[in-house]
């Protein structure tokens, strides 16, 4: 992902010596690999950003009697938000080829999320709790019937382009009159869970561990009960 040059305008290298965080990636969803920093150290230093993120149960109430829906996702969400230039140094990795600084905001970074959300309620807001639901990079329109989605889906097309905001094509879904969105699907008929999500939950098989009282003495239980307490007639 990172060769021995830049990408996309993302970062740019900076030939310093420096302690800097290395580059690792992680597999995501779609088999594509996500670059992944371990910015702890930064995080515990950085002030928090206190911005609330909504509540899943409030955005689902203002679907109450839409009908048709389209679902817009944004191409690498947290890379469409530049970081301040003093800020740059703050974000610095290395690899064994250079050292870099990103230019935009990384996922990893603690207040990604408060910042990204931020953009997004400024962006959208004539349009919020009318036909759009904002959650971070996910975009949900909605509407009552077929006229009113042609134009709330103009109307969002149109913003998305005047703000430069760029969306994964293949992640979009257009007039749908059932959507998965925040692993919940929506449709005229209600909202509920996705049953992939709980699928796993429910074919769980809770198994009952019965540990014998000596091995309970031999792991130190009997250092926090005394035995003469746990054996008492209904002590246990």
């Amino acid at each position: 992902m990172i060769s021995k040059g830049c990408f996309y305008h993302v970062v740019k290298v900076r030939n310093v010596d420096s302690k800097t965080p290395s580059l690792e990636s992680v597999l995501v969803k779609d088999g594509s690999l996500r670059m992944f920093i371990d910015y702890r150290q930064l995080n515990k230093v950085t002030i928090k950003n206190k911005y609330p993120l909504l509540r899943i149960d409030d955005l689902f109430d203002q679907l109450q009697g839409a009908s048709y829906f389209s679902k817009i996702d944004l191409r690498s969400g947290y890379h469409q938000l530049r970081v301040r230039k003093v800020d740059i140094p703050k974000m610095a990795f290395r690899t064994r080829y250079d050292h870099y600084e990103f230019l935009v905001m990384l996922f990893g970074l603690t207040n990604a999320p408060a910042a990204f959300m931020d953009l997004m309620n400024r962006v959208f807001r004539k349009y919020l709790d009318m036909f759009v639901i904002v959650f971070i990079d996910d975009i949900l329109i909605y509407s009552r019937n077929e006229n009113e989605h042609v134009d709330h889906l103009r109307i969002m097309l149109q913003v998305l382009k005047d703000q430069q905001l760029f969306a994964n094509f293949s992640k979009c879904e257009f007039w749908l009159r059932s959507v998965t969105f925040l692993h919940h699907i929506v449709s005229s008929k209600g909202i509920k869970v996705d049953p992939k999500k709980t699928d796993a939950v429910m074919s769980c098989v809770v198994r009952l561990v019965v540990i014998p009282l000596n091995d309970l003495c031999m792991i130190g239980i009997c250092g926090e009960f005394p035995y003469s307490k746990l054996t008492k007639y209904g002590g246990v």
